[in-house]
């Protein structure tokens, strides 16, 4: 058996010379690495053949033949044999001769099938690891190359486009200022008719985002169907004090016996009693949960009431609790309809998270809460117009129910793009935002007209 060690700074190139000395057919023994290179032992495939146990039909398989020597030969020693057989009568019959056997050769050493094929399998594992690893490197690096040219090229475009279509620029540096995302801004400035100036191309774009904003027009929809509403949200967005105001309207609208109030907030400190004082001044009782069972129990005595409002307790969008609490509210054998707090002051990516978290399988609409304390609400527009969120309500202070609103598109968008002062990005900024803005499929149902 010939082994062979191939050693090469790479196993491209160690195999590389296992073939060009070995064939194709050489069988890999070992693959390690040694001092920063790879070694490879490895076997030519005829070698390899000869080390298989022969068929039982084959000739190679069959016993070696043997002569067997007369027993008075073989105890007396040669030269006595000689002698004796010169002394014999010429008369005398010749015994018949008898082939003289070979002495049996050596055994060969018993050849382990097993571990040579552990071997050949390690070494075929090793090789697929270290190729796919390769491959792994090798597609990273060209999706990096990929991005790199791509937005090298988007720059490019883009500051072609200033050029001739400058009332493109306007409208992008105002959406990037008021805190839309850059896939949005790129999107709507892509589909940007021919304007005469940027004050026009800016009317097209409030226009659009407006007609976007899916908004309850009349509460009637909410507060005359009634139902049983879960405010969720992450903790301090004021699900407690938007449940006070739309309390407040329901008592208003139908009376303080229509209505029932609910908490499942059992972690914060003195958040029962804030309710419950919510509840005493509009003559409502509140009632407290600690599971889905005292939760079932609960919906099921009230359900002669016009309205349930819960109020939940907040978690952040990357805390496990958020689905044990999405499945707690779809599994009490009650339409429980869950309504987001989504807090204007946040960035759109944190604002997404919490949509994606809070989802479950469907959202019924969602209430902007902190307009007063947000500089921008772009932010939270945009995820409203990605994840085609239907908009209630946008709140914007602590009383109650004073600082409760329906949603106006168009007085959200206005907004959003008023109290800006000053360009927030340059001409030169603008191509570097937009050149990495990934399309959002979900930007393929906004409606133009």
């Amino acid at each position: 058996m010939n082994v062979k060690k191939f050693t090469a700074p790479t196993s491209r190139e160690a195999l590389r010379k296992v073939r060009e000395a070995l064939g194709p057919d050489a069988v890999i023994l070992s693959n390690r690495a040694v001092d920063g290179a790879v070694e490879i032992l490895a076997l030519a495939g005829d070698d390899a053949a000869a080390l298989a146990p022969h068929s039982p039909d084959s000739p190679m398989s069959a016993p070696a033949p043997h002569l067997e020597l007369a027993p008075a030969l073989v105890s007396q020693p040669a030269a006595a044999v000689v002698r004796a057989t010169a002394r014999q009568a010429p008369a005398a019959p010749r015994a018949p001769a008898r082939p003289i056997a070979p002495a049996p050769a050596p055994a060969a050493p018993a050849v382990d099938m097993d571990r040579i094929s552990s071997l050949v399998a390690e070494a075929v594992a090793s090789a697929k690891a270290t190729a796919a690893a390769e491959m792994t490197s090798m597609m990273s690096e060209l999706r990096a190359m990929r991005g790199m040219m791509e937005t090298q090229l988007n720059e490019l475009a883009f500051a072609n486009t200033q050029q001739r279509e400058p009332h493109k620029t306007v409208v992008l540096r105002e959406m990037l200022a008021a805190g839309f995302s850059a896939s949005l801004a790129r999107y709507l400035t892509d589909k940007l008719p021919a304007a005469r100036d940027g004050a026009e191309a800016l009317q097209w774009m409030r226009t659009v985002l407006a007609r976007n904003i899916n908004a309850m027009s009349n509460e009637d929809a909410l507060l005359e169907k009634g139902g049983v509403f879960a405010l969720v949200g992450p903790t301090g967005v004021g699900k407690t004090t938007t449940t006070a105001k739309l309390a407040a309207r329901c008592v208003m609208r139908h009376g303080p016996e229509k209505l029932a109030l609910i908490t499942t907030d059992a972690y914060r400190i003195g958040a029962h009693e804030q309710l419950r004082i919510y509840g005493k001044i509009l003559g409502v009782m509140v009632h407290s949960v600690k599971d889905e069972a005292d939760l079932r129990i609960a919906l099921n005595e009230l359900r002669n009431k016009h309205t349930v409002l819960i109020d939940t307790v907040g978690v952040s969008q990357r805390d496990q609790m958020v689905a044990e609490q999405v499945a707690m509210l779809q599994g009490v054998g009650t339409d429980v309809q869950r309504i987001l707090c989504m807090n204007a002051t946040s960035t759109q990516e944190t604002l997404s998270e919490v949509v994606r978290a809070y989802q479950g399988s469907g959202l019924a609409g969602a209430i902007i809460t902190k307009l007063d304390e947000a500089a921008s609400i772009g932010s939270a527009l945009d995820v409203v117009i990605r994840h085609k969120l239907r908009l209630f309500y946008a709140s914007n202070g602590q009383r109650v129910p004073e600082d409760l609103h329906l949603a106006d598109p168009a007085a959200l968008v206005g907004r959003a793009f008023g109290g800006q002062s000053a360009p927030k990005y340059g001409d030169a900024e603008l191509p570097l935002l937009v050149a990495g803005a990934v399309h959002d499929p979900m930007l393929r149902e906004v409606r133009f007209g």
